[in-house]
């Protein structure tokens, strides 16, 4: 990062934060010896095995995990778009798309981690170190018995303890990789209970008594703090908490537990809106965050204060109301395909997943949306259901249209019809100071037609390396709003920074009409009205105050979408299950405008669709450019 970009990043952060930071960094320097101080541990280490009996999954979810189970065996997994071929006896430091390794010997924070001439990227070499390949492996060894998952889980293991002494490297630079390690290796350890070489692998093992220490003392001692305070210091107290409680062979468990206990609590509380959205406004981190807090929370059981799974239950709830009827949520803010647990095969839909973990811990609501269930993790916390206590506070009556503190609208056709659902955004623009997985969005929307996506949210594609792209998946042109001046609502001071926050304002709300506006174009205000009526969806856009400002406003088609413009009129066409089945739809763009039709340009990037991290597709995207003095309106009709 260029000096300019530590100023912003400092003006972002309070006092006490500049002040923590500066002794973290002292402590890092004088961390350089920790590295050979020798774990003490307790002479009597037991390990909690699930209760008996043994969960029972769907045939279809077994052989989908055993497949990605089979696959690891023979070296094979993806990761963001990658296929390695490697992982039968992977190089831990090694990043498969650039080619380049990462140091191994030097000291952690030595290493300019975000740099990829440096060390590739970073995320390449993170990902198969979270070790969620493992507790793939490991719970294809608790379904089967087969020995061979589990001696192979036993050589990666001793293979990273090996390579990544403590402080040697880039994976022990973050805490969020930290946390979430620890988790897996308490699955890990949990699945392969019955195994025979499973105490000698980690009770019984010093070298894993020595890494499990090195890790909880590190999150004990740099924890994420501040503006940094997002879904990272969940990952940190997460995994610690899991650790500490599973793991508690050392003199310091209690004191890290009660920690933990804490910090998750007030961190829970803090990153979750009163409705139950996770406060990053990035679906992504929802579904991680609340992984993360369920599986930690079951881990500790009655030693959770109630108002944890309160929080943890808020957010089932939460997902339950924003979902379409396929289950899926609305792809807003960053995704980056992260995981808390991962012990299902690729074929497992997570949301649909989460839902039916939080049915069996919690309950359902009787307005829940009916959906799939059968997955391997849903059934490993439902061993575990026990340590739930008995939630007596209300819980929404029936299912919510509008999160009115998260700012997220979800209009529905009536029951009944085929489903048309449209998200509308006017939520704050992220999380803390620097908004850090927030996308320059206010007043966007998605739209679905059972579950198709017709006007789609483009999704996020990368972090680093790639500026320019990283830049348009989260500007305001890569969204379906209205741009103004040729700039974003909000202004960037770098990926993970926003230095300005657009401010916007519900005006209107009900369950077929929704309202708002934002100030992101400072004497130039941007006021949009979406309303359902049938199978008909249209949107006003006005600008309030200074007209001048050239205008594009602009409207992303999912991926499977294909259309034809003539002049103001948009005829749509897409896939259905598949298959051709006829299926089409007509937008009345503004004829105020002129419109243009965009797919797969790189120079600028225009008409992109990333349907996970690291992957991009060409997609249909049209623009209508020129000057906002009068209402627009667009009209979406589905036949």
């Amino acid at each position: 990062m260029d000096p300019a970009w530590y100023l912003r990043r400092l003006s972002a952060m309070s006092p006490a934060e500049v002040a923590g930071r500066a002794t973290d960094v002292l402590r890092k320097q004088q961390w350089r010896g920790v590295a050979k101080q020798k774990a003490e541990w307790l002479p009597h280490r037991m390990f909690p095995a699930l209760p008996a009996p043994r969960p029972e999954v769907s045939d279809y979810r077994r052989h989908d995990l055993l497949d990605a189970a089979d696959r690891l065996m023979d070296g094979h997994a993806e990761y963001f778009g990658v296929e390695r071929t490697d992982l039968v006896a992977p190089d831990w430091s090694f990043d498969p798309k650039t080619g380049r390794r990462a140091p191994a010997d030097a000291y952690s924070f030595d290493i300019a981690y975000r740099d990829e001439d440096a060390v590739g990227d970073i995320k390449q070499i993170w990902e198969p170190s979270r070790h969620q390949h493992l507790t793939v492996l490991a719970a294809a060894y608790a379904l089967t018995g087969e020995d061979r998952y589990a001696h192979r889980v036993a050589d990666h293991l001793k293979s990273w303890w090996a390579a990544n002494p403590p402080m040697r490297g880039v994976h022990w630079v973050s805490g969020i990789e930290l946390g979430i390690r620890l988790l897996s290796w308490v699955w890990v350890r949990r699945l392969l209970d019955g195994w025979s070489g499973a105490s000698g692998l980690f009770e019984d093992n010093p070298e894993a008594l020595h890494q499990i220490w090195h890790h909880q003392r590190w999150l004990a001692a740099f924890p994420s703090r501040g503006s940094s305070a997002n879904n990272h210091v969940i990952a940190e107290e997460a995994g610690q908490l899991a650790a500490a409680c599973a793991f508690d062979w050392f003199p310091e468990s209690e004191a890290w537990r009660g920690a933990a206990l804490r910090s998750l609590d007030t961190q829970l509380q803090a990153n979750t809106f009163a409705s139950g959205l996770n406060r990053e406004l990035a679906t992504e981190y929802h579904g991680l965050v609340l992984e993360l807090g369920l599986a930690a929370a079951l881990e500790a059981g009655p030693l959770v204060p109630e108002s944890t799974w309160l929080v943890l239950r808020r957010m089932c709830d939460a997902l339950a109301a924003i979902v379409d009827g396929g289950g899926q949520p609305p792809r807003q803010g960053d995704a980056d395909d992260g995981y808390g647990l991962v012990v299902d095969g690729p074929g497992t839909n997570r949301w649909t997943s989460l839902l039916a973990t939080g049915d069996a811990l919690f309950g359902r609501c009787e307005w829940w949306p009916k959906l799939p269930r059968g997955d391997v993790r849903t059934a490993l916390f439902t061993t575990l259901r026990g340590r739930v206590p008995e939630l007596t506070d209300p819980r929404p009556p029936q299912r919510p249209h509008d999160l009115f503190d998260a700012g997220m609208t979800i209009l529905r056709s009536e029951p009944g019809a085929p489903e048309i659902w449209c998200r509308c955004d006017s939520g704050p623009h992220g999380f803390l100071s620097i908004a850090a997985h927030a996308h320059a969005d206010a007043l966007s929307i998605e739209v679905r037609y059972l579950g198709v996506e017709i006007l789609a949210d483009p999704g996020t594609y990368c972090y680093h390396g790639e500026p320019e792209w990283r830049s348009y998946f989260r500007s305001t042109l890569g969204h379906n709003t209205l741009q103004l001046g040729g700039t974003d609502q909000s202004t960037s001071g770098g990926p993970f920074l926003w230095t300005r926050h657009a401010q916007t304002r519900t005006l209107a709300v009900g369950p077929t009409r929704w309202r708002a506006e934002h100030d992101g174009y400072g004497a130039a205000r941007h006021q949009r009205c979406v309303e359902l009526d049938g199978r008909t969806l249209t949107v006003v856009d006005e600008v309030l105050g200074d007209t001048t400002l050239p205008a594009k406003l602009t409207f992303h088609l999912g991926p499977t979408v294909t259309v034809d413009l003539s002049g103001s009129t948009a005829q749509l066409s897409w896939l259905l299950f598949g298959r051709d089945l006829g299926n089409t739809a007509t937008m009345e763009l503004p004829p105020e405008l002129t419109w243009t039709a965009h797919r797969g340009e790189e120079n600028p990037p225009l008409g992109w669709y990333s349907a996970g991290f690291g992957r991009r597709e060409p997609a249909n995207t049209l623009v209508g450019t020129g000057f906002v003095t009068t209402p627009l309106t667009t009209i979406l009709r589905f036949p």
